[in-house]
């Protein structure tokens, strides 16, 4: 009855699958405000919580290392800990949105967000 309506048919479930995606991209996108990952400096000295969209949520800085003299080194191990969480942030980011496009088979490198 329906038959030559195919290319409609596969129009509509493709939309289906679009709306279900979008979906579970706004999920996974309010998820990454919730997942945190930390990143460390100087053998723990300084470390540095993220959320998975890089968002600072809190530095912990060892009171040994806070001395005048060592003022530049402690910078430096805050900026290091800080770079530690926000690429373990992008990986776990990553991964997460990985789960949205799960069986979608999208050609290789095609990344979503576009």
């Amino acid at each position: 009855m329906l038959k030559g309506m195919g290319q409609l048919g596969d129009m509509a479930k493709l939309m289906k699958q679009a709306k279900e995606m979008q979906g579970k991209m706004t999920d996974a996108q309010a998820k990454l405000d919730e997942i945190e990952v930390t990143g460390g400096a100087g053998a723990g000295l300084v470390s540095a919580t993220v959320t998975a969209k890089g968002m600072l949520r809190r530095l912990d800085i060892d009171p040994t290392i806070l001395v005048p003299s060592e003022k530049e080194v402690v910078e430096d191990l805050i900026v290091a800990a800080i770079k530690d969480a926000q690429e373990k942030a992008a990986v776990a980011a990553k991964e997460e949105m990985a789960k949205v496009t799960e069986g979608l088979n999208l050609p290789a490198g095609m990344e979503l967000p576009f």
